[in-house]
């Protein structure tokens, strides 16, 4: 713990001075903290649905039909390709754009100004999983 048994001079009840560091409370800190990271790693996590593509390429000849692209840009604009629209008006510009028979099954991909308020993006990104389409891909750019 902390005391200096024997050697040294002077009176047998003498400890003397010990300048060792007491470890003993940096381990105990350390455990604490230790568990306390522990506990609160799981807790860190989300839970995001991943829907990955299928490892095996489409057969040759087979051209798979362009994706929509979706821009957000600053102060609520959408624009569809090169077409603005409004969340309003969203859906149903995308069902006109694909041109499919079954448009939640088309691929959509997102992308947003850097600048643009993560609201006015998620509200993009929840009108469009509220009426089913899922297929969504998220475009990053560098600044």
């Amino acid at each position: 713990m902390g005391a200096k048994i024997g050697g040294g001079g002077g009176n047998k009840f003498d400890l003397g001075q010990n300048s060792d560091i007491n470890v003993t409370p940096f381990v105990d800190v350390m455990l604490v903290l230790l568990i306390i990271f522990m506990v609160a790693a799981p807790l860190a996590t989300v839970s995001i649905k991943v829907d990955l593509p299928p490892a095996t390429p489409p057969p040759p000849g087979m051209k798979q039909k362009d994706p929509v692209f979706i821009n957000v840009e600053q102060y609520g604009k959408v624009y569809i390709a090169a077409k603005e629209t409004s969340l309003a008006t969203l859906i149903t510009d995308i069902e006109a754009a694909l041109a499919s028979p079954n448009p939640t099954e088309e691929r959509i991909m997102i992308r947003a100004n850097a600048y643009v308020p993560y609201r006015d993006f998620m509200a993009v990104l929840n009108t469009l999983q509220g009426n089913g389409f899922l297929k969504i891909g998220l475009i990053s750019e560098d600044i």
